[in-house]
């Protein structure tokens, strides 16, 4: 495989980089009386620079606008580094993945087509493809195969890449479709009733809106929660995203921002958090409250 050209950037990235491990592997060679020191200086820098960029985190997020700017810098390739090497970024699954086909859509695009992730699981991953993907085609053929050989040559440790259907698919059982809920009053203050708690599936994404609000509702074993349908990153709802149901981590569907769904903390960038809204049941109904 060609090794890919670096823009000046990228360039100066990967020569830092590079420069940094060739100081950090002379320094490791040296005789422990030399080395200890070294080493310690190192680690109390970083510690110092992790303290100022995580109050800078902060400070960014406090403000809508700064929370803007900050999910911009993280797609910087030299800030990303930056945040992952001091354990401020945690770089998912699903980020790895939406790289990978970001890599491929240019080509993709090209040809009429188009590819986006809908949800991962360690092993597996599943795609939806447009335009002169989705078909029986030679062409669509060749397009679908294009994003497998990507993903299995980037992320050997994936087994299976597997194409979600474009048309609507059967509910899953004790799935109650959200089109047969009717418009459901406020109660008690801007509290509204819902669903059944019966019709929540565990590790099963349930939206709800109601008078222009997106609800998303969480059950994770017996526990079930609520929050605003929308990711910390861009805003974009989550009821797509996958659910582990071991660890009871809510991966978003567009660009694999993970989320503990008992919480609502961000598992990808620190500090962020889902908006929960208080839930209770009503007359055996869930009851969540919208509005003050």
């Amino acid at each position: 495989m060609a090794t890919p050209t670096l823009t000046p950037a990228s360039s100066d990235l990967e020569r830092l980089a590079q420069q940094v491990d060739r100081t950090l592997e002379d320094v490791r060679s040296r005789p422990q009386e030399v080395q200890a020191p070294a080493l310690a200086l190192k680690d109390a820098i970083e510690a110092f620079h992790k303290l100022g960029l995580t109050r800078i985190i902060q400070r960014l997020k406090d403000n809508p606008h700064g929370k803007e700017i900050l999910f911009e810098l993280i797609d910087e390739p030299s800030i990303h580094a930056l945040f992952t090497m001091h354990g401020l970024v945690r770089e998912d699954l699903g980020t790895r993945i939406t790289r990978v086909l970001d890599m491929v859509r240019p080509y993709m695009q090209s040809h009429g087509g188009d590819v986006e992730l809908v949800r991962a699981t360690p092993d597996t991953v599943y795609v939806r493809l447009s335009g002169s993907c989705n078909g029986c085609s030679m062409s669509a053929v060749t397009l679908r195969n294009t994003v497998e050989e990507a993903i299995h040559e980037h992320l050997p440790q994936i087994r299976a890449v597997e194409v979600v259907p474009n048309e609507p698919e059967p509910s899953p059982a004790g799935f109650v479709p959200l089109d047969s809920l009717s418009s459901a009053p406020y109660v008690d203050h801007g509290w509204a009733i819902g669903p059944a708690p019966s019709s929540i599936i565990h590790a099963v994404p349930f939206r709800w809106d109601i008078d222009g609000t997106s609800i998303l509702v969480l059950r994770f074993h017996e526990k079930l929660q609520a929050f605003r349908n929308e990711c910390a990153h861009l805003g974009m709802p989550l009821d797509g995203g996958s659910v582990d149901p071991d660890t009871g981590v809510l991966t978003c569907p567009w660009h694999g921002f993970r989320y503990d769904c008992a919480s609502g903390e961000c598992l990808t960038v620190p500090e962020a958090q889902l908006e929960g809204l208080p839930l209770r049941i009503e007359k055996g109904r869930i009851a969540v409250r919208v509005a003050s």
